[in-house]
């Protein structure tokens, strides 16, 4: 195929005026724009998800959309027309159907004579030996300039983008909202200013994501294959709530509505079937006899709330935490993630995928699944004594639960919000992980880390390999920077088996190359967020294999 990579990123912000096409061609309308780009999603074997947003519009338009094999579209292999309106906040999102596999395509929209950028898609292919898939999560406006998005723009080879969720973040630009240090500095103020709770606050602060040149490249180069984690809607939801949101916010239903439907409006992502649930979006790719692409579904169709050490944990009559009443709460087989309906279809899809001779089974998941106990705060750098009275409150109140839960040979959990909150949930997966026989690499955001883990069930049998991605621009590190010789990710591997290497010392994305006989992950770093100038850099590569039947680390 004729198709200059390049030339089309450089696409952007250029305007031309659009070749006939039929008889009928769309009215001019004055005004019609292609602010946010385009975007690709979905891919199958013969359709694509095509996505745009026009505007400048005060009234419905048709758009014409084309789909070719090179980017001059002299001869479109596929195009149409789409009606655009306020409805859908002016976004369009186009079925591409009757495509090739395996096969990269240019694309386009027009609008009142208006031509989009170009952008370039790829279909799922039917039979491959090699897969490459650039997987990423955690992108905070005001934290940094998306730098990531732009390496990933740059990939020389990319068949698909795994997006693990926290595309946009909920909160507003008070001073003391979460990025605003670096908000202030860099100018990236979030819109709106407020922090997003109704139907119009979730699209702007999606528009104004979508302006971003980088992020606009990286839509631009590949496909995307989504799923939301929290911060689409806010902090650490559940199926009935969310720690971010209060009842003076409104209804959490309603709240909740708006976020996923913008969500769904902005994203290159299929929109549920007829009578589905709108929260649904686990679904599964195949790339030939490859690999299996299995999207979870973790945060709002059936979650349990997490329990919470500041409101969970009792304490006895000594003063000392309550930690067997504790551990008996978080051990309760009641506590779900996926539940039976998302597992009822994760079990046949794994079985379908494994009895079809398919190599690799590869999870898109939200939040780290390895089990991570907290860091051995005894082995501290410093005195903590020392360190408490000059620590802000919100540091030394953490140090204060550190030394409470981790500070024994038998710590507890780091992080419940992730699935060391629902270890039953999880001996739940891996009995289907294991049952099917799949070699299951995992691929897990929202942690701002890096990792490499290695899982194991509750009788110590290995069961998958997991990758865990570091953030597009969401700070990295917290609680080094009043404890600079922490190096918590240094801390958490030394201090559990399972995490063979974590590092938050950079933000970045993972690239995972997958063929028959291995799969290499990499984590790819940046050396800044501040500064528009960057290198890029492959800062450590993985090797796993899965020579014995489970996917596994080569050491």
């Amino acid at each position: 195929m004729v198709m200059n990579r390049r030339r089309a990123l450089l696409a952007f912000g250029t305007l031309g005026v659009a070749p006939a096409l039929g008889a009928s061609a769309p009215a001019v309308v004055k005004g019609p724009r292609f602010d946010h780009g385009v975007a690709s999603g979905d891919p199958l074997q013969d359709r694509v998800i095509l996505w745009t947003r026009i505007s400048g519009l005060e009234a419905g338009l048709e758009v014409v959309w084309q789909i070719a094999e090179d980017d001059s579209f002299q001869t479109p292999v596929a195009q149409g027309r789409q009606w655009c309106d306020e409805s859908r906040d002016y976004t369009v999102k186009i079925y591409a159907a009757g495509l090739k596999p395996g096969r990269s395509y240019a694309y386009r929209f027009i609008a009142a004579n208006i031509i989009s950028p170009t952008g370039l898609t790829r279909t799922l292919p039917d039979r491959t030996e090699r897969v490459v898939l650039a997987a990423a999560s955690c992108a905070l406006y005001p934290g940094g300039y998306f730098n990531v998005y732009r390496a990933i723009a740059e990939l020389r080879e990319v068949d698909a983008v795994v997006f693990l969720g926290d595309y946009i973040y909920e909160y507003g630009a008070g001073p003391t909202d979460y990025g605003m240090g670096n908000g202030r500095v860099l100018m990236r103020i979030p819109e709106p200013m407020r922090e997003t709770v109704s139907l119009d606050d979730y699209r702007t602060r999606h528009a104004q994501y979508k302006r971003d040149p980088d992020l606009q490249a990286a839509h631009a180069r590949a496909p995307w294959i989504c799923v939301f984690d929290d911060h689409e809607i806010c902090n650490n939801p559940w199926r009935d709530g969310a720690q971010n949101h209060n009842p003076g916010e409104g209804d959490w239903s309603a709240r909740k509505a708006a976020a996923i439907r913008a969500w769904r409006e902005w994203m290159p992502v299929r929109d549920p079937a007829p009578g589905a649930d709108i929260d649904d979006i686990y679904r599964s790719f195949r790339f030939g006899d490859l690999a299996e692409l299995v999207m979870l579904e973790t945060r709002l169709l059936a979650r349990s709330r997490q329990l919470d050490y500041a409101q969970d944990l009792t304490y006895l009559a000594d003063g000392t935490p309550d930690l067997a009443t504790f551990r008996q709460r978080l051990d309760d087989p009641s506590r779900q993630v996926l539940g039976a309906t998302q597992r009822d279809w994760l079990g046949k899809t794994l079985n379908a995928s494994v009895a079809d001779g398919v190599r690799w089974q590869v999870f898109g998941n939200q939040v780290v699944m390895a089990r991570v106990n907290g860091p051995d705060v005894r082995k501290l750098p410093v005195r903590v004594e020392d360190v408490a009275a000059v620590l802000p409150d919100e540091a030394r109140r953490k140090l204060d639960t550190f030394m409470d839960l981790f500070g024994s040979d038998d710590p507890m959990p780091f992080n419940l919000d992730a699935w060391d909150g629902y270890p039953a949930e999880r001996e739940r997966l891996y009995g289907l992980i294991r049952e099917a026989g799949a070699r299951a690499i995992v691929l897990s955001g929202d942690s701002h880390t890096a990792w490499a883990n290695q899982l194991h069930d509750a009788s110590g049998a290995p069961v998958a390999a997991e990758l865990g991605v570091t953030a597009i621009s969401s700070p990295t590190r917290w609680l080094d920077a009043w404890l600079p010789d922490l190096h918590l990710a240094q801390a958490l591997a030394e201090r559990n088996a399972e995490v063979l290497a974590a590092d938050d010392a950079y933000n970045g994305f993972v690239r995972l190359t997958l063929t028959p006989d291995m799969a290499l992950g990499e984590w790819m770093s940046v050396d800044t967020v501040v500064k528009r100038d960057f290198t890029c850099f492959s800062q450590r590569r993985f090797e796993i294999r899965a020579d014995q039947g489970v996917a596994a680390f080569v050491a």
